[in-house]
């Protein structure tokens, strides 16, 4: 473990979406590290190396199965030798601490449980300095102690910045940058906010626009040395100056449903945003004075909806949504060229590790698929449990210490995907 923590500290992210540097703690104490929703840097890619390169037919070995992580689509978080996720139970919106070997350790409520539109938790707990910050579906922020559960300090949005929920509720997975923790009540009184991260007092404001928040977690980046947050509301992108919340660029992003639930991708001036429903993908380039963006390209086949998108290289990876049969694209990063194809995943979350990508499709099928040769290859493939019809597995895969989480409803599997494990 230590080997992938001072791996990850050596890539190089000049201009390109990095957080601060990892915890020195977890490098020294060599426990698993994901602390956050899409990993330590918040892109989805893993650095682990000795990985299984193709499944079992049914899959690669079961470790252990949790039954009670309550309804709801938040994925896992993993520090301090805990596994950290939400869910509701009954009406409370609960998040809950499991030891690696997938037992209980702890729940706490974080507020009402959502009892609107595809009702269940949505956002994943963030891990930073021994504690955990987590939104609930209505807006209230809060902050508790990672060992055992306490609740330090709680920010109801609603209340303090008039935010506004969408259709399917707030669901964005909360960045902490330094001592802040970021967030985009998209209200009255508040488009986006900073609160102290040991109090959660507001240290700055970003002033409304005519606009309410989306779904969309955000991406941090330092663009021509001004660090900055580029996210989606409903109806635009935008981007927010980190250290005094000015807002520095917008654009607009209209779509006929305001769901945009995919991350923005930064890389050296450019910034890719896609959404469902046919609305496609669009790469944007920051204009030299850093006020505003041009359009760079446009394909609406990659209309991504919730899976993530990733960059590997010069090249991206997501899904198609509803145009063009659903499928899986490999597309040129500056130029929007398609690379290739593939229109039997689907519209998948993806994760990527050691040359693979790892595919949850929404209606159940995990895939396993290879791309070290430019092209994409499905390698294996397994059906998680359940009624496809009726589950739908929204939460992205998670891999850590050489196993592999996926959550479904109230179920959390960890899977062992190491190449050589005790026994093999």
């Amino acid at each position: 473990m230590l080997r992938y923590i001072l791996a990850m500290a050596m890539v190089a992210c000049a201009g390109a979406a990095c957080p601060p540097v990892i915890a020195q703690t977890e490098a020294k104490d060599q426990k698993p590290y994901w602390p956050q929703f899409r990993g330590p840097r918040r892109d989805s890619i893993s650095l682990e190396t000795g990985l299984l390169k193709k499944w079992p037919a049914d899959g690669p070995p079961l470790i252990w199965k949790y039954s009670g992580c309550g309804k709801g689509f938040s994925g896992v978080s993993i520090a301090e030798g805990r596994i950290y996720c939400a869910g509701d139970f009954g009406k409370q919106e609960i998040i809950f601490a499991l030891s690696l070997d997938g037992k209980l350790l702890w729940k706490s409520p974080n507020g009402s449980s959502w009892r609107g539109s595809c009702p269940g938790s949505r956002t994943t707990p963030t891990y930073v300095d021994g504690a955990l910050y987590h939104m609930n579906p209505s807006g209230r922020v809060a902050a508790f102690g990672a060992k055992d559960g306490k609740e330090i300090w709680a920010v109801d949005l609603k209340e303090r910045f008039a935010a506004r929920p969408g259709i399917w509720a707030l669901a964005e997975n909360l960045i902490v940058e330094g001592d802040k923790v970021l967030c985009l009540p998209g209200g009255a009184k508040a488009l986006a906010a900073a609160l102290d991260k040991k109090t959660g007092k507001t240290i700055w404001t970003t002033p409304p626009l005519i606009d309410r928040a989306a779904y969309c977690t955000p991406v941090i980046a330092t663009h021509k040395g001004v660090r900055q947050m580029i996210t989606m509301t409903a109806k635009s992108i935008v981007s927010v100056d980190v250290k005094t919340g000015k807002l520095l660029w917008t654009h607009p992003y209209p779509m006929g449903y305001p769901q945009h639930a995919t991350p923005p991708v930064y890389h050296e001036g450019y910034v890719f945003v896609a959404c469902g429903h046919s609305t496609g993908g669009t790469m944007l380039r920051i204009n030299p004075d850093g006020n505003g963006v041009t359009k760079a390209w446009y394909m609406r086949k990659f209309d991504n909806c919730h899976g993530g998108v990733i960059r590997i290289g010069k090249r991206i990876y997501g899904s198609g949504c509803r145009v063009g049969g659903k499928g899986f694209y490999c597309v040129d990063f500056l130029t929007g060229k398609l690379i290739d194809s593939n229109d039997e995943v689907g519209k998948i979350s993806i994760l990527y590790a050691e040359g693979m990508l790892y595919g949850l499709n929404h209606t159940g099928p995990m895939y396993l698929m290879d791309i070290t040769a430019g092209k994409i290859k499905i390698v294996s493939r397994f059906n998680m449990p359940g009624k496809r019809k009726t589950n739908i597995y929204l939460a992205h895969p998670v891999i850590c210490a050489g196993r592999l989480y996926l959550r479904e409803g109230n179920n959390l599997y960890a899977h062992d995907i190491r190449a050589k494990a005790p026994g093999r």
